[in-house]
């Protein structure tokens, strides 16, 4: 585990050995690419440079925080939910077709971080996720230290996060999860909500959709106070490694999605919709 908190147990030693070779030399081809590109810049003044987005993703600071548990509270599912995952660069090349006839129906991808840094992964991730039949969204990982949340949100609209009406694409998505130095990345529970409401309503905005909103009850409890201003417009994508999702933020009576395990048959992360394929049809239609 880095000093950010970050979880390390995604293989085996040489694998980990083989992914930072692999992540040296993506950092490397970036900056002679495009200098300056994995760290964000602060349009609005002040804020603090990203540390590290090459080694970000959604639930990249999870297990740190909070490990993997083998239960947890009473929230039940629907009957019938639908498979998926969540990708990055991290994953390197992904085997959509091959995902696809595994059962998995969805993806979301990251597409950026903060105001300058760009998946090098996400235009083959959408593309390919697209061709083999996946209803897909994008992600933005969120640095709130760095910028304001409506620059970010600009950004990621700009860079992936749109979204039309083509039963293939789901709400963008703002990943909000524990900070490097900081679990609250160094804002009140006041400002913080400032910079969420911030993001949501630029991209809203720029959409015309409410963004899914990516957490742990742990976190939105600490850093929010555990608001419910978003549970009306927002879908819910719970993060918790266990058998059962547990306990949710305030004001949503349901999850949307939940990421419950970091690895498994499909790449990266392990998703569930908490309903039958047509339902995630309707969601990705807005009706």
């Amino acid at each position: 585990m880095d000093n950010a908190g970050h979880d390390s147990r995604r293989g085996s030693a040489p694998r980990r050995a083989l992914a930072a070779i692999g992540t040296l030399t993506a950092l490397l081809a970036l900056f002679v690419a495009a200098p300056g590109a994995a760290t964000a810049a602060s349009p609005s003044g002040g804020g603090s440079p990203i540390a590290h987005p090459e080694l970000d993703w959604m639930g990249s600071t999870i297990t740190a925080h909070e490990g993997r548990s083998s239960g947890g509270g009473a929230v039940t599912p629907n009957a019938a939910q639908t498979l998926g995952f969540d990708v990055s660069h991290y994953q390197g090349t992904v085997n959509w077709a091959g995902a696809y006839a595994n059962g998995a129906r969805f993806a979301y991808m990251k597409a950026t971080e903060g105001t300058t840094f760009r998946d090098p992964n996400f235009s083959a991730n959408y593309t390919g996720s697209y061709n083999a039949g996946f209803i897909r969204g994008a992600y933005h990982f969120a640095t709130p230290n760095s910028s304001t949340g409506a620059a970010q949100a600009d950004y990621f609209v700009a860079h992936g996060g749109g979204w039309s009406k083509d039963g293939k694409t789901l709400p963008p998505m703002l990943d909000i999860e524990y900070g490097p130095s900081s679990t609250c990345w160094g804002l009140s529970q006041a400002a913080m909500r400032t910079w969420i409401t911030s993001f949501i309503n630029e991209v809203h905005a720029k959409t015309t959709r409410w963004a899914t909103i990516y957490t742990t009850t742990n976190w939105w409890t600490t850093c929010t106070g555990n608001t419910s201003a978003y549970s009306a417009n927002d879908p819910l994508f719970i993060a918790r490694y266990a058998s059962s999702v547990g306990a949710l933020p305030a004001g949503w009576p349901f999850y949307t999605f939940w990421q419950h395990a970091d690895s498994g048959v499909f790449p990266g992360d392990q998703d569930y919709f908490n309903g039958a394929l047509s339902g995630l049809l309707n969601l990705a239609n807005n009706t």
